[in-house]
């Protein structure tokens, strides 16, 4: 047994399909004339309410941590109780409440769960990462961890996390009021949120965030019903870019649902077939035809931008 120590601007798409796939095929257009650069603009909200899609950094994550469902479940693999810090994809908000469901735990090792924020974006991170969020992490500045309490990460148990408008971070859980844990993050850049899968804890669910404002509570997009299902997690298909024209070096990785299963609408882009393809930020938009398209003329989710082409190292932690 191992002992611990002690111690801009927005784009708003609309939930109407037609309005969306309105919106795209003109970012096609604008495109193909040189008039608009598609990776220079803000990831869209799905509607007014909405935060904005919310998933674990596909790239940014610890040796031992495997992602799958979408990048929404991070498992910690190995015999160890370190190597598993992940990462938010997107900045985070003040007050938006990041909810976490804890899925398996150890007893083999002492202590559990770090959360916490940074002002360092996952993409800036090299490869391998620190393998504890504490003290490797929190020694360096634009970095705030706290540890959770053994007690609060059972498997099962719901955690949330944020920091105040003041800069102060909260944490509770299922069965304890919110407690303010730390205090002195930096709110002058933006923030995304810093997960340890460390110790007793091994795997953890990102349920989503929601953030309470004075007439309403807007919310991340949902997880898509199909990503929630065991039975999903084995139909990734990956395919060649090189073969919509591409690096054939680097790799697509989505998520193809055989026939018969559920969650199916019309494709966003053509409307006429059915959106069979999943991509990493758990929208399901596109039909196999128009995938290709997008793939190869953006290479990016036509709803949030996401980014859906891959390198090797991406399609390795998100199977």
């Amino acid at each position: 047994m191992t002992n611990e120590p002690r111690n801009s601007r927005e784009h708003i798409f609309s939930q109407d399909t037609k309005e969306s796939s309105f919106f795209f095929c003109k970012m096609v257009k604008e495109s193909s004339n040189g008039n608009s650069d598609v990776e220079s603009e803000a990831p869209p909200r799905c509607s007014l309410s909405c935060l904005g899609p919310l998933t674990f950094h596909p790239r940014a994550a610890g040796d031992q941590v495997r992602l799958s469902r979408g990048c929404r479940l991070a498992e910690r693999t190995g015999a160890t109780f370190k190597n598993g810090l992940v990462f938010s994809s997107r900045p985070v908000k003040t007050q938006e409440r990041l909810r976490l469901r804890v899925e398996k735990e150890s007893h083999n090792w002492q202590g559990a769960l770090r959360v916490g924020f940074t002002n360092v974006p996952p993409t800036a991170r090299s490869l391998p990462l620190p393998v504890m969020a504490i003290p490797d992490l929190t020694d360096v500045p634009g970095h705030w961890a706290v540890p959770v309490h053994e007690s609060h990460c059972q498997a099962g148990s719901e955690l949330q996390f944020w920091v105040s408008h003041g800069g102060s971070v909260y944490v509770s859980s299922s069965n304890t009021e919110a407690q303010k844990v730390l205090t002195g993050v930096d709110l002058s850049l933006p923030l995304w949120a810093m997960i340890d899968v460390y110790g007793q804890t091994r795997a953890i669910f990102l349920l989503g965030s929601e953030k309470r404002d004075l007439l309403r509570t807007r919310r991340s997009c949902p997880a898509p019903e199909c990503l929630t299902s065991p039975d999903v997690d084995n139909h990734y298909s990956l395919s060649r870019v090189s073969s919509f024209g591409g690096n054939s070096d680097e790799c697509i990785s989505l998520l193809e649902v055989p026939a018969g299963g559920g969650c199916v609408s019309d494709c966003v882009v053509c409307l006429e077939k059915q959106a069979r393809i999943t991509l990493p930020c758990g929208h399901r938009c596109l039909c196999n035809a128009c995938a290709s398209r997008v793939l190869q003329d953006f290479g990016t989710c036509p709803l949030c931008r996401h980014q859906i082409r891959a390198p090797a190292e991406e399609r390795r932690r998100c199977r």
